[in-house]
């Protein structure tokens, strides 16, 4: 990567400002009530004379009006604003494993999935796991704690909302594009910095990953397309660690410039996440976190979506330095997920 190379202010339609996501045209879709029988039928034929759905691929369901619509969110992920909201998954229709199979038929639509565990599985259960600061297998979405602004290790990620906590939970998303935008006109000294590789650290859960450690920039340009990426947990990480450099003041400065330039009000929006709904992000044009939340009583009620890492097919391309934590940079690569799975 060339040093501070890029094009100039991004004029791109993932370059939105906080509510202006809002009142896009492919930021809220609700499904029909023909889409959501469809879904309905198509995964209860499928429960009813199989039980590994994880093997199931698009061609197995059969949901022409749903698939088409998906379709649609798919190209307007990759070209348009790269987020979309989907209501009206008839979760109340289906007991827990078909939810998970509606999703899995929903997501199979758009992309394959990958690995988001050292054991191979696909389908992540996002929920207060109740583990004790220190374990090993502590990760940021089975805990009810605020996450910062981040991407995870896949082009899209999916969530589905089975049960919402008794109070917060609050999602925000911030364009990565515009965050780029603001950045080169404010300070192109910080941007500099941002688009030169960090350091990441192994996450601890990523037991089968051979690479103590991958280097990545926030942001980045292959081939004419805009990529974002960042997670401060594992640059953190590594910046304490014995076994790599330290961060230089100018790229701490320049991390901590980002979230603070993330946090203006004016640039991210908040929504809440109901029963039924679908979140579908793009990683690499926007970045997402979530408020701490307080869980019911009753475990039947306590928080719970189901999260997908998609490859999908329509991808942008890579810059090449990539290669170490997505496994490929090629547009349209199935690539990311965790290794070992």
């Amino acid at each position: 990567m060339a040093e501070f190379e890029h094009p100039g202010p991004l004029n791109i339609p993932a370059a939105w400002k906080g509510d202006e996501l809002l009142a896009r045209s492919d930021w809220q879709q609700s499904l029909s009530m023909a889409e959501a029988d469809e879904l309905e039928a198509a995964v209860k034929n499928w429960t009813a004379s199989r039980s590994r759905w994880q093997e199931a691929t698009a061609e197995d369901f059969c949901m022409p009006l749903l698939a088409e619509r998906l379709a649609s969110i798919q190209a307007n992920l990759e070209e348009g604003s790269g987020a979309t909201l989907v209501k009206g998954i008839p979760v109340e229709r289906f007991d827990h494993e078909q939810a998970a199979c509606a999703f899995w038929a929903i997501t199979s639509q758009l992309g394959t999935a990958v690995s988001q565990t050292a054991g191979g599985d696909r389908l992540f259960h996002v929920r207060d796991e109740n583990f004790r600061p220190g374990q090993p297998q502590v990760r940021g979405p089975n805990t009810n704690n605020r996450l910062s602004f981040h991407t995870d290790r896949c082009d899209v990620i999916a969530f589905l909302c089975l049960q919402q906590a008794q109070s917060g939970g609050e999602n925000q998303l911030v364009s990565s594009a515009t965050l780029y935008n603001e950045i080169l006109q404010e300070r192109p000294d910080v941007l500099e910095q941002l688009l030169q590789p960090y350091l990441y650290q192994r996450h601890s859960v990523d037991t089968s990953n051979a690479l103590a450690y991958c280097r990545q920039p926030v942001f980045s340009f292959c081939q004419g397309h805009f990529a974002g990426c960042f997670l401060r947990v594992l640059i953190d990480r590594a910046h304490r660690s014995e076994q790599t450099p330290d961060l230089s003041d100018q790229q701490i400065e320049a991390l901590d410039y980002l979230e603070e330039v993330a946090e203006r009000p004016q640039l991210h929006v908040e929504f809440r996440q109901q029963r039924g709904d679908m979140l579908l992000v793009n990683n690499w044009c926007n970045f997402h976190r979530r408020f701490e939340f307080e869980d019911h009583q009753d475990p039947q009620l306590r928080r719970h979506l189901l999260r997908v890492w998609l490859a999908v097919p329509n991808s942008r391309p890579l810059d090449p330095v990539f290669v170490d934590n997505y496994g490929a940079t090629a547009a349209g690569a199935v690539r990311g997920g965790m290794p070992g799975g």
